[in-house]
């Protein structure tokens, strides 16, 4: 049964707040094999301008994804998240993620649609410290095979 495109607009309400800390920001960088002294050392992120470590741009997805539970929580949309697959991922800040900063996420439909059996979800997450000053969005695009696929 294809998506209810009505969704597309509705904002859901911000998640609770993520706090990034230097611990899940080291983490996040060795998976993802960053060496930067940025994501590491406090010294090396105050050379570069910065109050304390800076988390990889990706960083965001883990902050962005508790934003996406909302929506894939929201049973009258009808998701069936056990034949989701990740369509694509994009990222734009007004600065960068740090340790320190407690964020949430606020999950906006942006586009609902059906393509060839498959319906596409489009959803942008806003990422905002908890005094409510922005810090960037994520956007994904969820793919939900269709029965035949």
């Amino acid at each position: 049964m294809p998506l209810d495109a009505s969704f597309a607009g509705r904002t859901y309400p911000p998640t609770a707040s993520y706090e990034v800390c230097r611990e899940k920001i080291r983490e996040f960088a060795d998976a993802i094999g960053d060496p930067d002294p940025a994501y590491r050392d406090p010294e090396a992120a105050r050379t570069l301008g910065h109050p304390d470590v800076v988390a990889p741009p990706t960083f965001a997805v883990i902050v962005a994804f508790r934003g996406l539970d909302t929506i894939i929580g929201d049973a009258d949309l009808g998701l069936d998240y056990s034949r989701v697959v990740h369509g694509d991922q994009r990222f734009s800040y007004r600065r960068p993620l740090r340790a320190g900063d407690r964020v949430t996420a606020t999950a906006v439909v942006e586009t609902v649609r059906s393509i060839g059996g498959n319906d596409i979800l489009g959803v942008r997450c806003d990422l905002a410290t908890e005094d409510g000053a922005a810090v960037g969005s994520a956007w994904s695009t969820l793919v939900a095979r269709g029965e035949g696929s």
